[in-house]
């Protein structure tokens, strides 16, 4: 199992995270995200608005995403 943080992941905070899979790793992020959103955590709020920015340029998202997937796979599994 692998650990990131929601700061590490694009977000707003050191919530931690723990999956096998980055795609794992990815969903709860993305969870835990809206959830904070519903909740109207303006860091959150900001961090997604960051993020639909980086989805209108199909290439900017596609190396985000590859790099945090890298990112996910160089870390120790414990």
């Amino acid at each position: 199992m692998k650990t990131m943080t929601c700061k590490e992941l694009g977000g707003a905070c050191e919530e931690k995270f723990h999956a096998h899979t980055f795609e794992e790793i990815a969903e709860l992020s993305k969870n835990h995200a809206l959830e904070m959103i519903e909740k109207k955590d303006d860091a959150h709020t900001k961090a997604l608005r960051e993020m639909q920015e980086l989805m209108h340029f199909p290439q900017g998202m596609n190396a985000w995403y590859e790099n945090k997937r890298k990112t996910f796979e160089c870390l120790p599994r414990s």
